[in-house]
């Protein structure tokens, strides 16, 4: 049965979109049965969110890029739960965005500003990049600063959707010594709902799944203490990394070109920092879920957590055991599970304790101490 066939779809809401590009009720159940298990709901929440998401209005949507590489639009071009396409031309109405708009110049600023007073108080706001703060001549946008342009779009935003580690915590553009004086939207954005999607650049789905939020239900989803969605930024990529069993076996690769890489061995005592980075690599992965950097044999550099471009080398060991000293590791490696079992024991502990607070174990607390 066709959606249009449904006597409750309303003129210009999301359903009568779909009806009219001959979506059936079945492949749209579908896709929102996928929306329901990336968005970390309950099944049963399927119906709901399809009878939710048919009666919505196509939600207005800004765009604005600021000091950042286009990584972050890039990554979203490449989702598959909705694609872009799906997004785009049912989902939402993208009035602004620099690269995928095909308006320019007087044309592209003339459809943000019309955008922004039709859907005043209404239309959901995304920015990727840092705001440089130290010359409003290191980035503007049709002659405008980026804090100017910001300042001036929040101000009519139900909602701010911060992606991209750049704009959530600064990223590399605020990375020591910080030429541009680069700080991070909630740094400047006080009064208005943001959401953080952080990651150099976000998983795909991340970013598509939380406007799929926002659109079911008109809210943001529930947070972390750093303003990102629990549901994709609750738990450490190392607590569900395939690699994790040679970790709690004290078995690590030395090398990225040793027997024990190739074995597919833990890669913490090559600079991993899963264990202390918020993330769903491990599980939702990236281009159609195919692999992520770990199982690609590079680890994790933490991307999604603040200041992680300054936190060390990215090929140092920073995430090792609590408490686990070189002649812990050192009967770890000789012989195997028992040792390994006593450094997962006491890791576990403490990062028990801080997922019941929903803190994060600090790096200076899983490196190692050698006493």
């Amino acid at each position: 049965m066709k959606l249009a066939e449904k006597p409750d779809i309303l003129p210009g809401t999301v359903g009568e979109g779909l009806a009219q590009r001959g979506i059936c009720r079945r492949e749209f159940l579908q896709f929102c049965t996928a929306l329901t298990a990336l968005l970390a709901l309950p099944p049963t929440m399927t119906v709901a969110m399809a009878e939710a998401i048919s009666k919505a209005r196509r939600q207005s949507v800004i765009w604005l890029s600021f000091q950042e590489c286009t990584g972050c639009t890039e990554s979203i071009t490449r989702s598959h739960t909705p694609t872009l396409e799906n997004l785009i031309f049912d989902l939402i109405s993208l009035d602004y965005h620099h690269t995928l708009q095909a308006a320019s110049g007087e044309a592209a600023e003339h459809a943000r500003e019309l955008a922004m007073k039709d859907n005043f108080g209404k239309y959901l706001l995304i920015v990727d990049g840092a705001i440089p703060m130290g010359n409003p001549g290191f980035s503007t946008i049709a002659g405008i600063s980026n804090y100017d342009m910001l300042m001036e779009a929040a101000k009519g935003a139900a909602a701010i959707v911060a992606v991209g580690t750049c704009a959530t915590f600064g990223g590399i553009p605020k990375a020591d010594p910080n030429p541009t004086g680069a700080v991070a939207v909630s740094d400047i954005i006080k009064d208005k709902p943001i959401i953080n999607v952080p990651g150099c650049p976000p998983i795909p789905v991340v970013m598509t799944g939380v406007l799929a939020h926002f659109l079911t239900f008109g809210s943001i989803p529930e947070l972390d203490s750093l303003g990102r969605p629990k549901s994709f930024y609750g738990e450490t990529i190392h607590d569900h990394c395939y690699r994790r069993p040679f970790y709690d076996q004290g078995k690590f690769a030395q090398t990225f070109d040793d027997d024990a890489a190739r074995q597919g061995w833990c890669l913490f005592k090559l600079g991993c920092k899963g264990p202390v980075t918020y993330n769903v690599c491990a599980t939702t992965k990236w281009n159609d879920g195919t692999s992520f950097p770990i199982q690609s044999g590079h680890g994790c550099i933490g991307c999604s957590e603040p200041n992680f471009w300054d936190a060390g080398p990215l090929y140092e060991a920073l995430s090792m055991p609590i408490s686990a000293t070189a002649s812990m590791l050192g009967t770890a490696a000789a012989v195997g599970t028992a040792a390994g079992a006593a450094i997962t024991w006491h890791n576990r502990s403490t990062k028990a304790a801080a997922k019941a607070a929903h803190e994060k174990v600090t790096v200076q607390e899983l490196i190692r101490e050698d006493k």
